[in-house]
């Protein structure tokens, strides 16, 4: 990927992060992400605990003999297929080591699976030159429609 360290636009600059995309249960999502901001902001810009979750899907896999499902599952036939609900939370750090080392102990103590699929990626992310009095008119304190409905 081209380095954008040198990019400056009027509208923004971009930043080297580590990306993290977790794949876990839908109802776990906030306690990985209060575990991990017990070691670090999630900072976006003016913001903290920023992340994605994604729409529910299906995650599989076929456990093999002495894998923890065939340790703990009565009744479990090694290589069986098994299909669970997931989402995939994502979540971007600065690319600095330690604070690598910690967000991963942080989710792999909370997380359901003892083996968790974690994937991390080299990215850039976009942090706007804004002005949060812009009179910019698709902005939502602007736009006459304002902030979209919470789901939470």
């Amino acid at each position: 990927m081209t380095d954008l360290a040198q990019y400056k636009a009027r509208s923004g600059t971009f930043i080297p992060v580590w990306t993290l995309e977790i794949q876990t249960l839908p109802e776990d999502t906030d306690r990985i992400l209060d575990a991990v901001m017990a070691v670090h902001p999630l900072g976006y810009g003016r913001y903290q605990r920023n992340a994605s979750i994604s729409a529910s899907g299906r995650e599989t896999s076929q456990p093999t003999a002495k894998s923890t499902t065939d340790t703990h599952v009565a009744d479990f036939k090694p290589g069986s297929t098994e299909t669970y609900p997931m989402v995939e939370l994502k979540i971007s750090i600065e690319r600095d080591m330690v604070v690598l080392e910690q967000v991963m102990d942080a989710i792999l103590y909370v997380h359901h699976y003892e083996e968790p699929v974690i994937f991390l990626r080299e990215d850039w992310v976009s942090r706007a030159a804004y002005d949060p009095e812009s009179r910019n008119p698709n902005r939502w304190w602007n736009n006459g429609r304002g902030l979209p409905a919470r789901t939470d």
